[in-house]
């Protein structure tokens, strides 16, 4: 039996000076950069914003104009606040503060219910710096921290205000595109979504949630990538 494990829409047609195709979440998120700062980059094989609007039009820029911009953040959701300090001591202290999590067993549906979010208040050295929050290290290895210790965070974040589009940025290797956002390296997109999946499905059976593979299988779709039931099937047959 082979797991399927699929992009949800085949490869387009590739941008000039292209050399391989990416996997594109066009972002509309706080990373998105200004005209001065990075060129245009490479082309596409899932093309979609953040906000669980697919759009494959994405190579004109009247196209890439009308794209709708996320969802606005999900009320009464839990809100992580992070500054220059907590960052430079890798400190996970405001998650603790803001999501209350001591278990995570014992609050699996309210994190479902509420999900989580991110302000990200992090002041420049140089204030004429152009990189992106994604393209800083010392952003970047908060949440690597973060996520060694709750690895089954993406599931819980607020997807529709881009919320997980922002998270896999910070731990999966991209470019930055003018016109279409965080352009992923699509084999390490594809390494971290099944990873991801092998994660939340166990979590969510531990945690007696209901549908757990529908929720891990709506977690991939949001950054692309179809999973079938033959992946869990061999999951469930071969327990830890």
């Amino acid at each position: 039996m082979a797991a399927s494990i699929r992009p949800l829409y085949p490869p387009s047609c590739p941008l000039k000076h292209s050399s391989s195709p990416q996997s594109i979440i066009k972002s509309h998120s706080p990373f998105s950069l200004s005209e001065s700062h990075r060129p245009i980059s490479v082309s596409t094989s899932v093309s979609f914003n953040p906000s669980g609007n697919y759009d494959l039009s994405l190579f004109e820029e009247e196209d890439a104009a009308k794209a709708p911009p996320p969802m606005p953040p999900k009320q009464g959701r839990f809100e992580v606040v992070i500054d220059n300090d907590a960052i430079a001591r890798l400190d996970l202290s405001p998650f603790h503060a803001a999501t209350g999590v001591t278990s995570a067993k014992e609050k699996a549906e309210e994190l479902l219910e509420r999900s989580v979010g991110f302000t990200i208040n992090f002041v420049r050295a140089d204030e004429n710096d152009p990189r992106e929050l994604s393209e800083f290290p010392e952003i970047r290895l908060w949440f690597v921290r973060l996520d060694a210790v709750y690895p089954w965070l993406p599931l819980v974040l607020d997807w529709r205000a881009g919320e997980l589009a922002r998270y896999a940025a910070m731990l999966v290797p991209h470019q930055m595109s003018l016109r279409m956002g965080v352009v992923f390296n699509p084999e390490a997109l594809e390494l971290f979504v099944v990873q991801k999946v092998f994660v939340v499905y166990t979590w969510l059976k531990e945690n007696d949630v209901a549908m757990p593979r529908l929720k891990a299988k709506d977690m991939a779709r949001m950054l692309g990538f179809g999973i079938g039931d033959d992946l869990f099937d061999l999951v469930d047959q071969n327990p830890l």
